[in-house]
């Protein structure tokens, strides 16, 4: 029997595999399991070939009938091997029907009980509650199972009322539905709106009777009180909504509402404030409550349900004056908003309805002026009046401008002496996505002395790291891996490649001579003399290493200092090392000339060595610093671009990689498709490649970076700290740089820019003034958008650097606000009235006085647009020069 069976299953006949199993007695079934698992070894290792195709369904049946125990069984069906391809819940229902009730209902439960990537069939475990009349289970695989299968209305012409109906577990499995965890994540897509959804559905069975009213209207408030997932928000309040509580519903469940209102989900807290705003405008909620709710209600950041909330304190102070003492204190929680329409709101109850609190109520009018210090500096004013304070108690400490502490360059730390703990180094960098230049430059300098050193142990040691680098992995690897590093050494890859010969020596030499295959682009004046080295490294490991690299960094800054590369050239001399014509370039490049005296310390010492080398750093050190090269501004579309002329004070003789650095950059280089687009991670060293010389790099990098606030592209301001902490001049191309940051679309890039914009202020290198003017001009020319302006500006504002910000916005408002005069001029654009609020709260705090261009007119226009009204308070705020 055992080998019919076997041949059936090979076979794939399931329908004669149920044959010879329906007439087995337990003990010959459990003879044939043995047979059955070998096979199941046999086709898990070729699983897609024809054989296992066909075989597989009736190995899952006749496997699940042979387990004579329901765990064996459940672990059998849900096997990982088996899932791709199954038996039919038809045809296991068949196989296993013949066991005692118990056991089915046993086994009901086990699968139930595994995880929902087990994947078990809905069918097979209704099929088993249903032959066993076992309890219907309630865990997350069989109640999921069960909300999608009645709501597949495609396979059936009914509805899900009408399934639901005829569902005699209905009750029990829509109970289990609340305990499921984040059930609206997985089935949000059947939650939907409409008369055929499952909302409408449970909203019509709870009025029919055959889902308890009370029990279905606490289980929402209940996941509500427990959830924070906004799918699971969104279905059980609209779910709530859709039953529809009644009056006495809603003011025997007062405390939920309460608690509700600081929920995280502002959809969630929305409704809770709407109900018990009913319930306080019919009377049947205490004032104390209401306060109490206020007080949660009116610390939300969301503007549109805190003026609500202040409309229904108004309603209630309205007809219940005698309430001003419970409801004001709660008022003036609106006090510290950050919103000053809010504030001013508040206020304005305040105002009206301060007189209702009697003499005997002193805490109360206590609390309601304590909450006045946290008033913009034009309300504060109003309230002392209000509130009969003293204003000289309210009166403002003078504003401290608060800055970061300017950046300092810090020297490099010596290359690892072991070269296990170098690989280590290798590793890490392989694998980071933020390679910082100073570790890589000193990891760089260290494969190089240990490949001079020991380049057989750093080969071995550096294997295991490399083993998953997918030319390492390659058993003829020179073709592919050729091709790859002749177009861009790829970091450290090309060395490592090369000190594991994984790359030709011809390959290296052709990219060593003539640098890369691909066109020149604004980019590649920077990025050729990065690779320049990594190539000459890789290649002169594989023919002639050098003992070490001489353009090896000092300083964080990428300065190199003179002494110290004098001295490497006379150890080199001592050695009779070859120097390389890139990396001494780059040395070169990097030696620090700020200090006359030390130059020429330097120049004396190098000269003294009587090498080529040496006379050609002397008259380096000895020549005239470089003068940054001259910019011109172009427009292109809505972006402003910049041009640069020559760049003088190179060295002399310089390698093929290195002579685009001096010539002239047009706008039309700086196209958006290049090689290095799409990369972020070689931009952290072009700033190391001509140290002290910023503007150029900021000139290169200004499309890019216009990309985050023009085309909202994501990352490409991440190098604007790196330019702020940079050496030499920040000009206009810094700044147009930190412009377009600022206007970022994505708030990680738009923390870069406020970051970048501290460390500029903190230097003493932010020209305000420069800025703003670049940044009026964006706006006008909708290149940064005004919302995004105002976040980056206020959250710089929020750091305590309220005048630095200030002095960029007063000197971009005027291009700003040159549009909107006059009534009947343009309409605002969307967020402008935001970046009059942040600029006028930077003036409070910091007493600005005098006046700005325009801002009269648009503060004299009609209405009380938030535009206006923001406008007439810093128009206000300018003429009284009262620090906040």
């Amino acid at each position: 029997m055992s080998d019919a069976l076997l041949r059936a299953v090979r076979a794939g006949r399931t329908g004669e595999a149920a044959g010879l199993l329906d007439g087995m007695t337990d003990p010959e079934r459990r003879l044939c399991l043995p047979a059955l698992k070998e096979l199941r070894k046999e086709l898990r290792t070729e699983p897609w070939n024809s054989t296992a195709r066909k075989a597989y369904p009736t190995l899952h049946a006749a496997g699940a009938a042979c387990h004579t125990g329901a765990a064996g069984t459940a672990t059998w069906v849900t096997a990982a091997d088996m899932r791709w391809s199954q038996a039919s819940p038809a045809v296991l229902l068949h196989v296993l029907g013949d066991r005692d009730r118990d056991w089915l209902g046993d086994l009901a439960q086990r699968l139930a009980d595994r995880p929902s990537a087990s994947q078990v069939p809905y069918e097979l475990m209704a099929g088993l509650v249903r032959l066993s009349g076992c309890p219907v289970p309630t865990t997350e695989t069989y109640v999921v199972g069960w909300v999608e299968q009645i709501g597949s209305l495609w396979q059936r012409g009914d509805s899900v009322l009408d399934r639901l109906r005829q569902d005699p577990y209905t009750a029990r499995l829509v109970a289990g539905l609340f305990e499921i965890p984040d059930i609206g994540g997985q089935l949000d897509w059947l939650f939907g709106d409409g008369p055929e959804s499952w909302i409408s559905a449970l909203a019509r069975l709870t009025e029919e009777g055959v889902l308890d009213r009370k029990t279905m209207i606490d289980a929402c408030v209940a996941r509500l009180l427990r959830g924070v997932a906004a799918s699971d928000c969104r279905v059980f309040l609209r779910l709530l909504t859709a039953l529809a509580p009644t009056g006495e519903e809603e003011r025997e469940r007062v405390a939920d509402w309460l608690a509700l209102a600081s929920h995280p989900a502002s959809t969630v807290a929305s409704h809770a404030r709407s109900v018990l705003g009913s319930l306080a405008l019919a009377g049947e909620i205490t004032h104390r409550q209401l306060a109490e709710m206020s007080a949660v209600v009116l610390f939300r950041t969301e503007k549109k349900l805190v003026r609500a909330q202040l409309v229904l304190l108004g309603k209630v102070l309205r007809r219940d004056p005698s309430s001003a003492a419970e409801l004001l204190p709660a008022v003036a929680h609106a006090f510290g908003h950050e919103d000053t329409d809010v504030q001013e709101r508040a206020l304005k109850l305040v105002e009206r309805f301060i007189g209702g609190i009697g003499t005997a109520n002193a805490q109360a009018r206590d609390e309601v002026a304590a909450g006045a210090a946290l008033l913009s500096a034009g309300l504060r004013a109003r309230a002392i009046a209000a509130l009969g304070l003293d204003a000289d108690e309210l009166a403002p400490q003078p504003h401290l401008e608060l800055l970061p502490p300017a950046p300092e360059p810090s020297r490099l730390a010596p290359a690892p002496d072991s070269v296990i703990e170098l690989a280590e180094e290798v590793g890490a960098l392989m694998v980071s996505a933020d390679t910082d230049m100073a570790v890589f430059e000193r990891t760089l300098d260290g494969l190089v002395r240990h490949a001079y050193l020991r380049q057989e142990e750093l080969a071995e040691a550096l294997k295991p790291t490399l083993t998953r680098t997918w030319w390492m992995g390659t058993d003829r690897p020179h073709h592919s891996s050729d091709e790859y590093f002749r177009r861009d050494p790829y970091g450290l890859e090309v060395v490592l490649a090369a000190l594991l010969d994984r790359v030709r020596t011809s390959t290296l030499h052709k990219a060593h001579q003539h640098g890369p295959l691909s066109d020149p682009c604004v980019h590649t004046a920077l990025s050729a003399v990065f690779n320049a080295r990594l190539w000459e490294a890789a290649y002169r490991v594989r023919t002639d290493p050098m003992p070490f690299l001489l353009a090896t960094p000092t300083w964080s800054s990428g300065f190199l200092e003179p002494d110290e590369l004098v001295t490497r050239l006379a150890e080199y001399h001592r050695l009779g090392a070859r120097p390389g014509e890139a990396d001494f370039t780059q040395a070169l490049l990097r030696v620090r000339r700020d200090d006359r005296a030390v130059s020429e310390a330097a120049a004396g010492r190098a000269a003294a060595l009587g090498t080529v080398e040496g006379e050609r750093l002397a008259r380096r050190l000895l020549g005239e610093s470089p003068t940054p090269p001259t910019s011109t501004r172009r427009v292109s579309a809505e972006r402003i671009v910049l041009e640069l002329g020559e760049l003088d004070g190179l060295p002399e003789e310089l390698p093929l990689a290195f002579r685009r650095l001096g010539m002239p950059m047009s706008a039309f280089e700086a196209r958006r498709y290049c090689p290095h687009y799409w990369t972020q991670v070689e931009r952290q060293h072009w700033l190391a490649v001509v140290p002290g010389q910023r503007e150029v790099v900021a000139a290169r990098l200004v499309r890019e970076v216009s990309s985050v606030a023009v085309e909202d592209i994501r990352g490409g301001a991440a190098v604007l700290p790196l330019l702020a902490e940079a050496e030499g001049e920040a000009g206009e191309a810094v700044h147009l740089c930190l412009a377009y940051g600022l206007g970022a679309r994505h708030p990680e890039d738009r923390l870069s820019a406020v970051d970048a914009l501290l460390v500029l202020a903190a230097r003493g290198q932010l020209d305000a003034e420069a800025l703003g003017r670049d940044l009026g001009q964006l706006v006008r020319k909708g290149a940064v958008k005004p919302l995004r302006l105002a976040e980056s500006v206020r959250t710089a504002a929020t750091t305590g650097a309220y005048a630095t910000v200030w002095s960029i916005l007063g000197a971009a408002l005027p291009a700003l606000l040159a549009g909107l005069a006059a009534d009947g001029a343009a309409p605002a654009t969307r967020g402008t009235g935001e970046l009059l609020a942040v600029a006028a709260e930077c003036a409070e705090r910091t007493g600005a006085h005098g006046e700005v261009e325009h801002l009269a007119q648009v503060a004299e226009r009609s209405g009380s647009s938030r535009l206006v009204a923001q406008a007439r308070r810093l128009r206000a705020t300018l003429e009284q020069g009262v620090a906040a």
